[in-house]
């Protein structure tokens, strides 16, 4: 259970992608507990419960929605340091981008990303795919019990 209340934590710098990603989540009623930040720095330290999060209790999101292309620390180096943390080495992180480039592919792999979704450009599709996102991670997969 978490400590904070928040299940998804979307890190994405653009305005119009987030509201999109925000209303597909909504659509479906998983939007209760999300948390935006709109650049890598932030977001870890709002994982990490640094800088401005340093109040924040303990607690990781249940999902972490991460574009790739993001202002001071980009969404590769995210990754890296999530699956360093052992705080975070186990939380599930989607990466959901417009790169649909091999390498970018290939190094989130390599780093442990769960999922890796290329945005759809049209309105319905982008839709489509972030309420099955945020369906499966939320309601249907199951985490590892998260020893005491």
């Amino acid at each position: 259970m978490l400590n904070n209340d928040v299940e998804i934590l979307l890190v994405e710098d653009n305005d119009n992608d987030a509201e999109l990603t925000m209303r597909a989540l909504l659509k479906n009623k998983l939007t209760n507990r999300l948390a935006r930040v709109s650049d890598g720095a932030e977001a870890l330290d709002f994982l990490f419960c640094k800088g401005k999060y340093a109040g924040r209790a303990q607690g990781t999101p249940k999902v972490v929605l991460l574009d790739l292309h993001l202002p001071k620390i980009d969404g590769i180096e995210v990754l890296r340091e999530i699956r360093k943390n052992p705080l975070t080495e186990r939380t599930p992180v989607v990466v959901l981008t417009s790169s649909s480039e091999e390498k970018d592919i290939i190094e989130t792999y390599k780093l442990g990303v769960n999922s890796y979704i290329v945005k759809p450009v049209d309105f319905e599709k982008f839709i489509e795919a972030v309420s099955a996102v945020g369906l499966y991670w939320l309601l249907l997969n199951k985490p590892p019990v998260k020893p005491a």
